[in-house]
């Protein structure tokens, strides 16, 4: 299975909840796991703002923040290109749909194109609703 790995579904298995185990497991059994630069930034912004919240402490954001760079070495990080851009500001099958989501979503609609299938690995419910439009593959079964 090809995995579209959105933000969501990082943050929750790097902060350990409970749907965390569930993103891990797809991950080890996924033959190839895509994702945006954006997931980065993303993930390692809402890691700063779960320190600065007392959420976690700051050994714990340093951990994520270490696992998350390991994990980014096995996976195809695709940049945000022209193409992603012009597809993320163009109609969704369920609007409204929020900016960075709508990166995500396109970026996942060019892996598609490029391996003919694909799955996205998120917990965000817009994005799994429009994926589910889209005519991708989404996981993990909620």
């Amino acid at each position: 299975m090809i995995v579209y790995l959105e933000s969501s579904a990082v943050l929750a298995w790097l902060l350990g909840e409970i749907e965390g185990d569930a993103v891990r497991a797809i991950l080890e059994q996924a033959e190839r796991v895509v994702t945006s630069s954006l997931t980065r930034v993303e993930c390692c912004r809402a890691l700063a703002r779960a320190r600065i919240l007392g959420r976690i402490s700051a050994t714990e954001e340093l951990a994520a923040l270490d696992l998350l760079e390991l994990a980014e070495t096995r996976w195809d990080v695709h940049d945000l290109s022209d193409r992603v851009l012009l597809r993320a500001s163009a109609p969704f099958p369920s609007e409204p749909v929020r900016t960075l989501n709508a990166i995500h979503l396109a970026t996942a609609a060019l892996v598609l194109e490029g391996f003919g299938r694909v799955s996205v690995l998120t917990l965000d419910e817009r994005i799994r609703v429009n994926t589910v439009g889209m005519g991708l593959g989404v996981v993990p079964e909620l």
